[in-house]
């Protein structure tokens, strides 16, 4: 099986991303490239983790007008990723025009996920910005406006994954916020086990500290393979 793990490489050094992705690479599916390595590295690294042979999420996390968007994702698209997540809440014209953008410049290889309720939100949070829907309904709501937008996935916190999955809109459901059980020290108030994120119907798992920062982080990622193996495998027997 194809691990479901998606590394997220949030280091500010274009060498130890490689470093950690050459290293990992064997054990997971891919590699998320945030704002901090983008940042800190320059666009020119996700070329660079591209071409060891692994799929790379760029998580931009674009949001502005639709002509700044589509201009955006054409730079990064013909960089190599293999998906580039946008803000839903940008609205279905800026997403559209990420969809298509991404297309062009990547020559149809890569895809759109759209960002449905940050994790580090909760009720309280997402209130504060003026949504008075509860985060559940919101992420659907963000859900419906992605497929009518044409992108291949969303980004959504594991709470809610069962409720985009039961939609049955065919998005592949990107899951933030993963750390094995025990004490979590991150900024996120919506996180989850591997095995809760299998259980709710995620497609892909983005897991961070819990490998990068591990003594040992390829036994990290196995024993998360692990665990995904274990919750699969219940799942199909239940």
């Amino acid at each position: 099986m194809v691990s479901r793990v998606l590394v997220a490489l949030d280091v500010p050094e274009g060498d130890r991303a490689l470093e950690l992705a050459t290293l990992l690479q064997p054990q997971v599916g891919g590699f998320k490239v945030g704002l901090e390595l983008l940042m800190g590295e320059g666009p020119g690294i996700v070329t660079r983790v591209a071409d060891l042979g692994a799929p790379v999420f760029v998580d931009a996390k674009l949001h502005d007008i639709p002509n700044t968007v589509a201009a955006a994702v054409r730079r990064l698209g013909a960089l190599g990723p293999r998906w580039v997540t946008v803000h839903a809440s940008g609205g279905v014209e800026m997403v559209r025009v990420a969809v298509e953008g991404l297309a062009e410049s990547s020559g149809g290889r890569a895809g759109v996920l759209a960002i449905t309720v940050l994790t580090s939100l909760d009720a309280e949070g997402l209130a504060s910005v003026g949504v008075r829907r509860s985060i559940g309904d919101q992420a659907e709501a963000m859900s419906r406006l992605a497929v009518a937008a044409g992108a291949e996935g969303v980004v959504c916190a594991v709470p809610e994954t069962s409720r985009v999955k039961a939609l049955g809109l065919g998005l592949t459901v990107v899951t933030p916020g993963i750390r094995p059980a025990g004490p979590d020290d991150s900024d996120q108030k919506r996180v989850a086990t591997p095995k809760e994120s299998i259980a709710a119907g995620a497609d892909l798992l983005v897991v961070g500290r819990p490998i990068t920062a591990a003594t040992d982080p390829v036994a990290a990622a196995m024993a998360i393979n692990d665990e995904i193996v274990a919750a699969l495998s219940a799942a199909q027997l239940g």
